[in-house]
């Protein structure tokens, strides 16, 4: 029986189409997750064969797992990933249990922003850090030498969708971020605050060959930290900015040895020049596998999945359209009591989906990362701004009724 094992997955998104597009490749689909509750809503996960309660963070546990699956006839195609953090894991573990061609070490890089940077140090598209460790230096000390750098941006090494990232704008604010991520880190990443407008680059590489997917404008609000609250697939790029990033980006995973695999890229585009705000071995979460099936008729998890089975991946795009994906998120922390509206926004023209993430008795709080964001509306159009107008709009129907605790 032809199988492929994921290694957890997300309620919704990309890592939730990825399991659905093991199956409609005709694969018998395991789940590992240290997930409870998942287990419980078991009924929810038709797409998903077999799910396995394991311990993500015990090697011998996950590999006797896959031990045993092979002992019952599976034969293991694949070992994927695609939620942060265990990308890696998953890469490492299908060189031991299947063959794979995925680019392990390239990964393991990009999954910890210390290494991406000690990597890209002196690369003309990599800003100015630093590196906070208490056994180096004092507090006090660092902090006057990181002063006339700032505004900085304060981040964990292995932060995902804005977790741990904030902004200091004076010694204070930076000083006391330092201590507010110490609590969980031994390492403190700074990076300088580049302004200028914010993309993401979604790409995958195969056989060294690096393939620009599709490239998505980003809106970035600034509330407890930097959450992202619109994306727009841009269909239509100039040739001149398409080729800048096509250079910065093949010169950044040049760097990193990369020959087969997928990944993304946030860049901002500063005085002409494009600087790399990070860099994630996976599709980005959330609406982005949606965002893309819309505009251009491309599956991206299911052609990452054919890349890494060794197969060349099918990224002609069968038309072209511009998408926004508009993210919803509450003002107060409190219990979900309901949610209107939702019926009304999806009857809009243009309108492609509309997703509601909490359910009713959840705690929802406003967002201290991109997993806080509440759903989204994602609108299609052959106009930008017609796209934008109409996720907008349709969202200004979506009400969250939050009692206080």
């Amino acid at each position: 029986m032809r199988t492929i094992v994921f290694i957890e997955t997300n309620k919704s998104g990309s890592s939730r189409e990825a399991i659905k597009a093991a199956e409609r490749l005709g694969f018998f689909t395991v789940l590992f997750t240290n997930r409870q509750k998942f287990i419980q809503q078991r009924t929810e996960f038709p797409e998903v064969h077999q799910m396995i309660l394991v311990e993500l963070s015990n090697d011998a546990e996950i590999k006797k797992n896959l031990t045993k699956l092979q002992q019952q006839g599976k034969q293991i195609k694949g070992i994927f990933s695609f939620v942060h953090s265990y990308v890696h894991l998953a890469a490492v573990l299908a060189e031991e249990f299947c063959t794979s061609i995925v680019s392990t070490n390239s990964i393991f890089k990009m999954e910890n922003k210390v290494l991406t940077r000690e990597l890209l140090k002196g690369h003309p598209n990599s800003p100015y850090y630093a590196l906070f460790n208490p056994d180096d230096y004092s507090l006090e000390y660092f902090v006057d030498q990181a002063k006339d750098y700032l505004p900085l941006i304060v981040k964990s090494p292995t932060s995902a969708g804005s977790k741990d990232v904030m902004l200091a704008n004076n010694e204070n604010q930076l000083k006391l971020a330092i201590q507010e991520l110490q609590k969980r880190n031994e390492q403190i990443l700074l990076e300088e605050y580049l302004k200028g407008p914010q993309y993401l680059i979604e790409v995958l590489v195969h056989n060294g060959k690096v393939h620009i997917v599709a490239i998505i404008e980003q809106e970035i609000t600034l509330l407890h930290r930097f959450i992202v609250t619109g994306y727009c697939l841009l269909p239509y790029i100039n040739q001149r900015m398409y080729d800048s990033i096509l250079d910065t980006v093949s010169s950044i995973l040049k760097a990193f040895d990369m020959k087969n695999g997928a990944c993304h890229l946030e860049m901002r585009l500063v005085n002409g020049v494009w600087k790399l705000i990070e860099i994630n071995p996976r599709i980005s979460g959330g609406a982005m596998n949606r965002i893309i099936e819309v505009g251009y008729g491309i599956n991206l998890v299911e052609e990452t999945i054919q890349l890494m089975l060794g197969n060349e991946p099918r990224l002609t795009k069968k038309h072209r359209k511009y998408v926004y994906a508009h993210y919803l998120t509450v003002d107060s922390k409190g219990t979900l009591n309901k949610v209107t509206g939702k019926e009304h926004s999806t009857q809009y023209p243009g309108v492609e989906e509309v997703y509601i993430k909490p359910r009713q008795g959840q705690i929802v709080r406003p967002p201290l990362s991109m997993g806080d964001r509440c759903g989204y509306i994602l609108a299609s159009s052959e106009y930008k701004m017609e796209a934008k107008r109409i996720a907008i709009r349709a969202a200004s129907n979506i009400r969250f009724y939050v009692d206080p605790i």
